[in-house]
């Protein structure tokens, strides 16, 4: 725990691309949390973020804002290629991380991150937006109080399309591609869902004219003898939605990092094995996945990992764990066993 309990948690934001953008607005009504300072590698830009966002401070370099002392945590939305080394060097500054998700380009990155705040004593966590929505509170407790039964088959799908070359998404060379990307989302809910990570993995994709990935299908093995098939894509229209099975029901989800446009987030939940089980619409209240995200990250660092509504280090290595086995199994057309 730490003792900022007293006053919102002060965070400053490595970069100013759009997503530290969002994070700025989504978090800006919060009592509890506080984006307190903002860093580019241009000291102009930085400027004008902080002008624009209303933020008090910023800074011309990464360095400069993990030296600043009024700073408490980093929420790190950098590029995926930079995740693990400035993640670390802001936790060998004496900072907690909030990190995008992928957490780390491989799981041998994100094992020596976590290693790093053990040493360090500081948290680090992965940002997941939708895992602190009420949307996904409640499929957790709809899935532990065995609504649906035990689950055997779970089908997760992210796809939003992306096709100019020059968009940071399809660069190689900074960890592009759909699967760290959208394929992070499905194979976090297939791993929340299943309460466990796959023991196999088999996966083909499509390539784009950059190198990377540009749609991926995967299908997963688990232990307790549940099956996941996951897939993720730059190339379609958007959709984001899942289905989980159980051998007494069926659960439906978006799991949203926000809430949508046409009215509240739901739930489908289906009781009953056969077509006529009827339909539960479970509505849920809407709200700002970074502000939810955030103030979950600050309840971590001030009162407890009990606090936190995302995935635990634990679960973070599964899933890089799960996305090496996939691109592997991509790349070669070979089912890969997950060990370690």
């Amino acid at each position: 725990m730490d003792d900022t309990g007293s006053r919102p948690l002060r965070i400053g934001v490595l970069g100013a691309a759009n997503i530290a953008r969002a994070f700025t607005s989504g978090v800006a009504p919060s009592k509890t949390v506080t984006v307190v300072a903002v860093a580019s590698r241009d000291a102009g830009k930085a400027q004008r973020f902080a002008q624009e966002c209303g933020i008090p401070r910023s800074h011309g370099s990464y360095e400069a804002l993990l030296a600043d002392p009024e700073i408490d945590a980093i929420y790190n939305p950098l590029p995926n290629s930079l995740h693990a080394e400035w993640s670390i060097r802001a936790m060998e500054a004496g900072k907690h991380v909030l990190c995008e998700k992928p957490l780390a380009m491989t799981a041998a990155e994100a094992r020596a991150m976590f290693a790093a705040a053990t040493r360090l004593g500081r948290h680090l966590v992965e940002a997941y937006p939708y895992r602190a929505q009420p949307q996904t509170l409640k499929l957790r407790e709809l899935l532990a109080e065995g609504a649906i039964g035990k689950v055997q088959l779970i089908r997760s799908s992210f796809g939003v399309a992306f096709s100019d070359p020059s968009n940071i998404r399809l660069k190689p060379e900074v960890g592009g591609g759909a699967l760290l990307d959208a394929g992070s989302y499905a194979v976090s809910l297939a791993l929340l869902a299943a309460g466990e990570r796959p023991e196999r993995v088999s996966a083909m994709a499509r390539w784009s004219e950059t190198g990377v990935d540009l749609s991926v299908v995967a299908s997963l093995e688990f232990p307790s003898g549940a099956l996941a098939q996951i897939s993720c894509s730059f190339a379609t229209a958007y959709h984001r939605n899942a289905l989980i099975a159980g051998d007494a029901g069926t659960i439906e989800t978006s799991y949203l990092n926000h809430p949508p446009a046409g009215g509240p987030p739901i739930l489908t939940l289906r009781r009953g094995t056969t077509i006529a089980a009827v339909p539960e619409i479970v509505e849920v209240a809407p709200g700002n996945g970074f502000l939810a995200e955030a103030e979950s990250f600050q309840r971590l660092v001030t009162q407890g990992v009990a606090q936190w509504t995302g995935a635990t280090p634990a679960e973070s290595i599964d899933i890089a764990l799960t996305l090496d086995a996939i691109g592997q199994s991509a790349r070669s057309g070979a089912a890969v066993t997950i060990t370690g």
